[in-house]
């Protein structure tokens, strides 16, 4: 209970029910492990904090950017709640001391615990959504993701790895990235899809995601970082 205290305080805020902040950190895997306890998983904390994550982006880069056209505001969203952002926003914040995992889930410190760390994230802000309310979820968010817009922008971070992936195949290759599905694992509510990427019959890299859509961008985000390309 200490542990979870010692967060709390951390980030300036007190949950009134306890057992929600614990809830937003317990995987599904670990609930397989310990069935008799009687704890809940937390994905659909995670649905919630999902959406309200969305939310609070959308409506800081809608303020922040008025005469920024939708559709590189949505490349701009995209960047910022993307695994690899909100998943280093978890590490920063010290979740993965708080993470109720399988025994072999533990185990694992690649790609599967940054997917882990940012559903974890999300859950939390549907945690603190729920128990504390709006503004108390847009200040956890603000405060560990605003900031990285600037750099988002600078890095050109933003921009669609698929599309700038297929220009430079162009350039480089004179080819047309294709994608093809390695592995669908999981259950339907919680599928984890590997793709691998292809310029003619060479394969260049694999991306993960829970989406057929988001492990294409992540293959080609792990293409374009393979090539140089993002130097």
């Amino acid at each position: 209970m200490e542990k979870y205290l010692e967060f709390e305080k951390k980030f300036n805020i007190e949950f009134n029910n306890k057992s929600l902040l614990k809830q937003a950190f317990i995987h599904r895997s670990y609930i397989n492990e310990n069935k008799g306890l009687g704890l809940e998983h937390n994905e659909r904390l995670e649905f919630l904090g999902d959406a309200v994550l969305e939310l609070v982006v959308t409506r800081f880069l809608f303020e922040k950017y008025p005469e920024t056209k939708e559709g590189v505001l949505t490349a701009y969203r995209s960047s910022l709640v993307r695994t690899e952002s909100i998943s280093a926003a978890a590490r920063a914040m010290g979740m993965n001391d708080l993470l109720k995992l399988s025994k072999g889930e533990s185990r694992d410190m690649g790609k599967a615990r940054d997917y882990i760390l940012a559903n974890a994230f999300e859950s939390f802000v549907g945690a603190v959504y729920l128990d504390l309310g709006y503004e108390s979820a847009k200040g956890i968010i603000a405060g560990v993701l605003f900031d990285n817009i600037e750099q988002v922008i600078l890095e050109g971070t933003w921009k669609d790895a698929k599309s700038y992936v297929q220009e430079m195949a162009q350039e480089h290759y004179s080819e047309t990235p294709r994608y093809e599905l390695v592995s669908a694992l999981g259950p339907d509510h919680d599928k984890h899809f590997v793709m691998a990427i292809y310029f003619g019959d060479k394969k260049i890299a694999e991306g993960t995601g829970n989406s057929k859509q988001k492990s294409q961008q992540d293959a080609a985000t792990n293409a374009i970082e393979k090539e140089g390309w993002n130097k």
